[in-house]
Formats: structure tokens, sequence, C-alpha cells
């Protein structure tokens, strides 16, 4: 990064508020992830180039540093002395005399970087506690088949290492699943945020879903609606057997308990609801027609006891 301008990296002025910085971060990063553009190595460079910035200005003390000294700010710590001892040089005799930092123009301001050590002896400075790295987040598509059995995706850090990350079963559309410590840096040694797969659950040309619970529609004959009968259901698992009663209505619903979504975390499923299509016969036969008249004209009589 020697010589390279992190505010121009960044797309961003000198006066830029931190908000401004996380913004470009995170909109450069998800642009030139290598994830992003597979087996291009600019962009894996540009990605490299735009974390390093992002570290450096996102944390107060780097920025203040860097905007004094430039490309060199790495180097500024070689101007402090050891803590609690004065800053000068040796003048008569046996004592020090402290030099006034103003004398240096614009580098006046390195007494921030001396902090209390030009106060005198004794001086102590507070300890800051590092700040934590950015939270990253990678979304990606499942099928419910990979929902209901539980899925990996292989995801690439903030670092260039691929990851396998396991998507549990059960996993519900907009679940984050965490990966911790694999996000971005912390700035000035803190530690690393987390990195989170979000998780979006494609629709099902069968299945409708409603939490851990599974809507599906069942066609049923005619004659199975009547009479009764046994028709197969299609589940997340295979195919189930489900009974029919006799005078099965058009619409009616059957809970299958037990058959639906794994509940993620947890040994329960959620259950499938089987909500009949009653088919109706198609190219009938002469003799179908006759008993469907016959059964029509039964029941146009009045029943016995009727008037």
């Amino acid at each position: 990064m020697a010589g390279k301008d992190y505010y121009n990296i960044l797309g961003l002025n000198r006066n830029a508020t931190d908000k401004e910085i996380k913004q470009a971060y995170r909109r450069l990063a998800r642009k030139h992830h290598p994830d992003v553009n597979p087996g291009d190595k600019s962009a894996e460079s540009r990605f490299k180039d735009i974390t390093t910035a992002y570290e450096v200005l996102s944390d107060p003390e780097k920025r203040k540093k860097y905007d004094r000294f430039g490309e060199n700010w790495q180097y500024a710590e070689q101007f402090a002395g050891q803590q609690g001892a004065p800053y000068g040089f040796p003048g008569k005799g046996t004592h020090f005399e402290f030099v006034d930092l103003s004398d240096f123009g614009d580098m006046g301001n390195l007494s921030d970087l001396f902090g209390g050590f030009t106060r005198g002896f004794g001086t102590r400075t507070r300890t800051r506690r590092p700040r934590r790295g950015q939270d990253i987040e990678y979304a990606t598509e499942v099928t419910l088949e990979e929902a209901y059995h539980g899925s990996t995706r292989v995801v690439t850090d903030m670092t260039g290492n691929r990851l396998e990350v396991k998507i549990p079963p059960g996993v519900n559309d907009g679940s984050r699943i965490k990966v911790a410590g694999k996000g971005g840096p912390g700035p000035g040694g803190g530690p690393n945020g987390d990195l989170y797969l979000v998780v979006a659950v494609k629709p099902h040309h069968i299945f409708q879903r409603k939490d851990s619970d599974l809507h599906v529609e069942v066609s049923v004959p005619l004659t199975d609606a009547v009479l009764g009968g046994e028709v197969s259901v299609s589940s997340l698992k295979g195919k189930l057997a489900l009974k029919i009663p006799p005078e099965t209505q058009n619409g009616k619903v059957f809970r299958l308990a037990g058959q639906g979504m794994p509940r993620m975390g947890a040994t329960t499923k959620g259950d499938l609801f089987a909500k009949v299509k009653v088919v109706m016969p198609q190219k009938l036969t002469e003799r179908e027609r006759e008993l469907f008249r016959q059964l029509k004209e039964i029941q146009a009589q009045p029943q016995r006891g009727e008037k």
C-alpha cells in the first residue's frame, strides 16, 4: 500500500465521516470480493487495498497519524520515547532541557503521539480497548429440499481463506448463520468481527411453507372421495399414504403430524397439511354415463319418510 492514497482508494475526501468510511467500504468490498470475481487477480488485489485502507481510516488513532505522516504513518511511533520519561536533549551539566514541540511548526502535533509523556514523570495514559472489526454478510439461496435436509456453502473470508459453512436443517428465509471471528479485521489490533451467511429459501413448485409447516394439494379421484380409498401424498422425505374416508368433500384438509420442516436447533418437526382436490372423471364410457344418470335419478327421488 506504500504510496497509495487511502482516501482515494475508498473514493472519499479527507473530511469523510466515520459513517461515510464504513458505507464506502461495504460498497466496494461487496463489489471487489473474490467470491464475486472468481479468478480475477486484479479484483483480489483491489479488495486487499480496500480492506487495508478501511483498517487505517476506521481507526481514529491510525487515521490521525496517516493524515499527518501520509504513507509513513506506521513509523510515527519511532518518535515516541519510553513511557514516563521526559523528551529533550542533553543540556548543560547533568540536567535535561525540555524541547518545545511548537518549534517544529506543523510537527507540533507530534505531542499528540507522545500523549502524557511530556507532562512529567509518573504520568499514566489511559489504555483504550481495541475496537472490534466489522461484521460481514454474504447472501445465499437454498432450495426447500436443502433447507429440509441441511446443506453447505463455501465462502471466502476477509483474508482470502475459503470457509465451508454448514447450513442446518430447518433454516428459514432470512436466517443468519454465524461464523465467529471471520469478519472484518479489528482496527488497532482489536478482535475480528463475525461472518454471517444470510439465507433466502427459494419458492417450491409443490409445497408452500409457513414457518415449520408445509402445505400441499393432493389429487383424489371422485370415486375415492365418494366411497373412500387411499391416495399418495408428496412429502420432502418421500411418498406417504393417506386414507380418504367416504364422502370426503373437495377442499378437505388432512393433517399429517411431524411430516413438515425440521425446527432449526430442535429435534421436532412441523406438520404437513394435505388439501383434497377432487379430480372429476374424463372420457367416460357410455356405461359410466348410464351409471351416473341412474345415480342422479336416485338422488332426485324423495327419500323414505319424506313427503
